[in-house]
């Protein structure tokens, strides 16, 4: 997942179809009810499921195994089935959505990919994609107990960023250009308030380099969450942009984000570990998760106090 090609990176989503669901009213998310070891069993349980290859058996288990969790926590999901061209061929791509009712025209996405990259020996991806995965299943209870006039919140697990041979049209973001194109053919990409994804945020040393490819509204908003929450540090703006499955949504106008630690490997600035067997469990931490998982609710109760957009120093 994510290709870097200095000054640039690279990375990929999609959505699927679902009934509009009533507004409610919702008081603030509670900020420390989300904990990280909830987070870090969360992505456990979800590789010893078996995280897939894009288009393939695998891939199709874990679509249903994450619908099936969702379901589990009470939260309405469905399923976004549709086939793309590839390098070896067209492949069938599944995006899963979880909707957590709020306010229909203001609407937050947060999403991450679950399909693991191909072709790498003895893989396991708990960081890439794992990470993001556990952290969104995680935040869902918290998100679903709260009350007070909220956004629609869909919780967005995408298929198909990963590329089989070299991002481009046809290869890897496949569900985010997917959701993205058809946010605008239903004519609800300007209901969308924010595209926060959530990208190798496991990492134990956590250093979130939020490439410069997102929208600056969000960047202050997260900024100011993380000084709220005391992790200002773990938080700095990236050098380079980052092509990954927030990019497709910044394209069509939506204001996207990518919270991503594109530093996750043996050494501090080195990223060794990513898209090799290296990218265990035992890599991931537990504070981690919880500092972002904080402060992304943070941000969201921006939304509930506005009628736009988070607040802004």
């Amino acid at each position: 997942m994510k290709w870097a090609l200095i000054p640039v990176l690279m990375i990929f989503a999609s959505c699927g179809q679902h009934e509009s669901s009533p507004s409610v009213t919702r008081p603030d998310y509670r900020v420390s009810d989300f904990k990280g070891t909830v987070a870090l069993s969360e992505v456990e349980h979800f590789l010893k499921a078996g995280s897939g290859v894009a288009g393939s058996p695998e891939g199709l288990k874990s679509a249903h195994y994450l619908s099936d969790r969702l379901r589990a926590l009470n939260i309405s999901v469905s399923m976004d089935v549709f086939a793309e061209a590839t390098p070896t061929g067209v492949k069938t791509f599944r995006n899963v959505i979880g909707v957590i009712p709020g306010d229909q025209n203001k609407i937050v996405i947060l999403g991450a990919h679950y399909d693991r990259k191909s072709g790498i020996e003895s893989f396991v991806g708990a960081n890439d994609s794992g990470s993001g995965v556990g952290l969104l299943l995680a935040l869902a209870p918290v998100l679903k107990s709260a009350s007070g006039q909220g956004p629609e919140i869909w919780m967005v697990f995408l298929d198909g960023e990963e590329c089989q041979v070299s991002y481009g049209a046809n290869d890897g973001l496949h569900g985010s250009r997917h959701l993205a194109g058809k946010l605008v053919a239903e004519g609800r990409a300007a209901k969308v308030r924010a595209f926060i994804l959530a990208d190798m945020i496991g990492d134990r040393n956590l250093k979130v380099t939020i490439p410069r490819n997102s929208d600056p509204a969000l960047m202050a908003a997260v900024f100011k969450a993380a000084t709220e929450c005391g992790t200002r540090a773990m938080f700095s703006l990236c050098d380079y942009s980052i092509l990954d499955d927030h990019q497709p949504f910044f394209d069509q106008g939506i204001p996207a984000i990518d919270l991503i630690d594109f530093q996750y490997g043996s050494a501090p600035g080195l990223n060794d570990y990513w898209h090799t067997s290296n990218d265990t469990l035992d890599k991931l931490s537990a504070d981690s998760l919880e500092t972002v998982g904080q402060v992304i609710l943070r941000v969201l109760n921006g939304f509930i106090h506005t009628p736009n957009q988070p607040p802004l120093d």
